[in-house]
């Protein structure tokens, strides 16, 4: 069972009111974006669940103002909760919306997503659960729609996908005018296929650079993921 809440260094996450808890890829994607050297000063985070994403940008990054949008009700509560615990409780607004229907202000330099996963696959019986693992509530049409919408023409968007719905989506992207330039391909060690991978997307054509990481090696955290997760992880 998940514990309720995980601890880093500068902020708690409490997620006994959420379906999705607190997991490494995430945590490792939010480490890579909060990393890259992109405009950040108004950002959006779609499906913001727990605040996770929204806090560890807020961390690494003294200027940004953050809309975390969460269409559950107690997700949206328990992320409010644990901003307003952190120390950039003023620079990150969490609203309960459902980002199809909800009204923004465009021109976000930065859309960052950890979107459901797991298209046309068997359901749980928990409606929280579903709405956060599958794309009942928001399939990746009206995602990359609601995503180019938003986004400022030099902004940059970020995603974190399974493995096996890059192609397609990267093909959908570039129908609707927002072109990869980044791909990182993760695994959890050297000898298992890459299971995640993360995206960034701009609207301007431009070279795409691909890269890859292990979590793991040897029993232990790679140099890599410690070196991008040593502000965040307690133990690192």
């Amino acid at each position: 069972m998940a514990n309720n809440y995980f601890q880093f260094k500068q902020f708690i996450i409490r997620q006994d009111k959420c379906a999705m808890k607190v997991c490494t890829e995430a945590c490792l994607f939010a480490a890579i974006v909060a990393n890259e050297k992109i405009i950040m000063n108004q950002c959006l985070d779609i499906g913001t669940g727990t605040g996770l994403l929204s806090l560890m940008l807020a961390q690494k990054n003294d200027t940004v103002q953050v809309d975390a949008v969460e269409i559950d009700a107690d997700a949206a509560l328990q992320a409010a909760e644990n901003i307003n615990a952190s120390p950039w409780a003023n620079r990150i607004k969490v609203l309960n919306k459902d980002i199809l229907t909800c009204t923004l202000q465009p021109g976000y330099d930065c859309i960052i997503s950890n979107p459901p996963f797991y298209e046309n696959q068997l359901q749980s019986n928990n409606e929280s659960i579903n709405k956060a693992r599958h794309n009942s509530s928001l399939c990746i049409k009206h995602l990359i729609n609601i995503v180019f919408k938003n986004l400022s023409a030099r902004g940059t968007f970020a995603i974190l996908l399974p493995y096996q719905r890059i192609d397609i989506f990267k093909l959908a992207c570039a129908k609707a005018g927002l072109y990869l330039y980044k791909e990182i391909l993760v695994s959890q060690t050297e000898k298992h296929s890459f299971f995640r991978g993360i995206l960034f997307f701009k609207k301007e054509i431009c070279n795409t650079h691909f890269d890859s990481l292990t979590i793991m090696n040897n029993n232990q955290y790679s140099n890599e993921f410690k070196l991008l997760l040593q502000d965040y992880y307690l133990n690192l």
